[in-house]
């Protein structure tokens, strides 16, 4: 059966790294722009932007737009020592679209122009004040980071900021205003969102602003969202005002499901976290949180990701549940599944951050693929050791009567397999030595019904766990 038209998790291919994603709605089709990652690259942001884009009424399909920005573009940036950091993108009173964003060398704000939404990008210019100094560089100014923009008539608002846990060097989120030629300040910087030294009494404690600032408006309210103290999750704060008043409202999505506690201990960490970046975006009548994952056992190969959000009566909204289906639709209960899917990845290790060395050691699984980057293959996960589980979310299961699993690697045991992450074993799998992926497959009665399937290595040694099949009768 062919699964290929399901809304999934990771949304574009397993072998692209776009995180920190910024989605639009320009015409009838959503727009994601985000900074580039490397597989197996060992910083983050490593290469060219690139855009995907896809119709508001199929979100399961994502076409490549191609290199829209390049790094070498950048006339700061003669050296190539600056990556390109997450960008945004705002349409000015011309008409004209204007990306967003910071070298990693520079604490300026770059601003780069074109004719269409997805490029390509020519280079314009620099944010700066009247005088010509560039924003970031005047005595006064913090350094800038990720820029947010959002236009209104002839002023643009743009959002930067950097604030590290205990750094009383930086202050929090900014705003400037722009003018309409979209680069001069028209109104200095203001504080609107405290980092964690400066939250003590604001209602930001224990969720002040790190970075990734994004701005969104539902109706008449600013919602602005960021990455929190807590490095994984999306916060967010409203307010009436685009410059002030902004009030911490929660959290959107955690990208290892801290908080939530529907189906498990709320401090209990589903996979790995790190760093989260992303945006909110209404497509037709329902919003949506894009966010990213870490995979390869290090912070430097994120994979852009989105769940579906659910509106409160008072116009906010809940917690969203990571899921392998971006929480719209669950997946059919048929066919073969690739296991990159996985949206819960842990083992009795309860860790909750990849280490920062940008390694992990054997103890733990990863999602990965094999070859280089820009080689087009199918993820997977690795080193399933014993008590690691992979869970995937959500299947909509009828008359399932066989179970198969496709691994390899030096392991002897079984597969148990689970559709709750501490439920009973409904069946298991038997798994041995194998040089190359072998299938095995087994009768097993998955109850019917919306599912989530939780696949558990117990045995000996470490195995590869690459893709699982669900056979109907």
């Amino acid at each position: 059966m062919n699964n290929l038209d399901q809304i999934k998790n990771p949304y574009l291919p397993s072998w692209e790294y776009i995180p920190d994603g910024e989605p639009y709605v320009f015409g009838d089709r959503v727009y994601v722009y985000g900074s580039h990652d490397k597989f197996n690259g060992d910083v983050y942001c490593m290469l060219d932007y690139v855009c995907y884009s896809a119709p508001v009424d199929n979100l399961a399909d994502w076409r490549y737009e191609g290199v829209i920005f390049r790094k070498d573009q950048d006339p700061a940036n003669g050296d190539l020592q600056g990556n390109l950091y997450a960008p945004a993108v705002t349409v000015g009173p011309d008409g004209r679209y204007y990306l967003y964003y910071v070298l990693s060398s520079h604490g300026i704000v770059s601003v780069a122009v074109c004719d269409k939404p997805a490029g390509a990008y020519e280079f314009l210019g620099y944010v700066h004040y009247e005088d010509g100094t560039c924003l970031g560089n005047a005595p006064t100014d913090e350094p800038q980071f990720d820029p947010a923009v959002l236009t209104e008539g002839d002023r643009t608002y743009l959002y930067t900021g950097f604030c590290g846990v205990g750094d009383k060097s930086r202050h929090g989120a900014m705003a400037t205003v722009l003018g309409p030629d979209m680069l001069t300040i028209i109104e200095a910087p203001v504080f609107v969102a405290p980092g964690e030294p400066y939250s003590h009494g604001t209602g930001f404690e224990g969720h002040a602003f790190f970075e990734g600032p994004s701005i969104r408006k539902k109706g008449d309210t600013y919602f602005f969202i960021y990455s929190s103290q807590l490095f994984h999750e999306l916060a967010y704060a409203t307010s009436k005002n685009p410059t002030s008043g902004f009030t911490y409202q929660g959290v959107l999505v955690s990208n290892g499901d801290l908080n939530i506690d529907t189906y498990k201990p709320a401090e209990k960490p589903m996979c790995y976290c790190a760093n989260n970046h992303g945006s909110m975006v209404q497509i037709g009548d329902d919003w949506y949180i894009f966010y990213h994952r870490h995979t390869n056992g290090t912070n430097y190969s994120r994979q852009g990701c989105f769940e579906k959000l659910t509106e409160r009566a008072d116009g906010l909204f809940d917690q969203a549940e990571i899921t392998s289906c971006c929480g719209v639709k669950p997946l059919r209960g048929e066919g073969e599944y690739p296991t990159y899917l996985a949206c819960h990845l842990f083992s009795p290790y309860d860790v909750t951050y990849i280490p920062w060395s940008g390694w992990m050691d054997d103890r733990f699984q990863k999602i990965t693929q094999e070859g280089g980057d820009g080689d087009e293959n199918l993820g997977y996960i690795a080193n399933m050791r014993p008590g690691t589980s992979a869970g995937f979310k959500y299947f909509d299961c009828k008359n399932i009567t066989r179970v198969s699993v496709t691994g390899k690697g030096y392991a002897t045991g079984e597969v148990e397999v689970r559709t709750a992450w501490d439920g009973e074993v409904i069946g298991t799998i038997p798994v041995g030595y194998a040089n190359v992926w072998k299938t095995t497959t087994v009768d097993m009665r998955i109850p019917d019904g919306v599912n989530a399937l939780y696949f558990s290595f117990a045995g000996q040694g470490y195995w590869q766990f690459k893709s699982f099949t669900l056979h109907v009768q």
